[in-house]
């Protein structure tokens, strides 16, 4: 079963680290607290970046956020992040059998279900802010 890839909980972990100690959020020491590698990082910064979410200082390096962090909520992180095309979350497989009953019928039945999923999961997301979780950290 594929998942919902890690980039989404690595943006979230970047986001509390400028949250919660921004003079030491380097590349290096993001990737350190996130134990992976610094061009990771790097990709998911831009992504941010191109969001909104946070800025880039060049040169000395840095990363500051935007936004405060009651104002970012878990669903901007996800959208930021996450590829989704047009809006769906979830794919379907290509040209099922247009004579089979299962076959002709699937997609649009199950698409309507798949939304609702979907529109569930932003509407959580979209009630829990950045702060919300760092106060939860010990």
């Amino acid at each position: 079963m594929k998942q919902i890839s890690s980039r989404f909980s690595i943006a979230v972990h970047i986001l509390s680290l400028v949250a919660t100690v921004p003079s030491e959020c380097t590349g290096d020491f993001i990737a350190g607290s996130v134990n992976t590698n610094p061009v990771i990082i790097r990709k998911i910064i831009g992504l941010l970046k191109r969001a909104g979410l946070v800025e880039v200082r060049a040169g000395v390096g840095g990363t500051r956020l935007t936004k405060d962090i009651d104002q970012i909520t878990l669903l901007d992180v996800y959208r930021a992040v996450e590829v989704i095309e047009n809006g769906e979350l979830f794919n379907f497989h290509n040209h099922p059998n247009p004579l089979c009953t299962v076959g002709k019928n699937i997609e649009s039945v199950l698409r309507a279900e798949l939304r609702e999923a979907q529109d569930a999961m932003e509407q959580k997301l979209s009630q829990v802010s950045l702060q919300h979780l760092i106060t939860k950290f010990e």
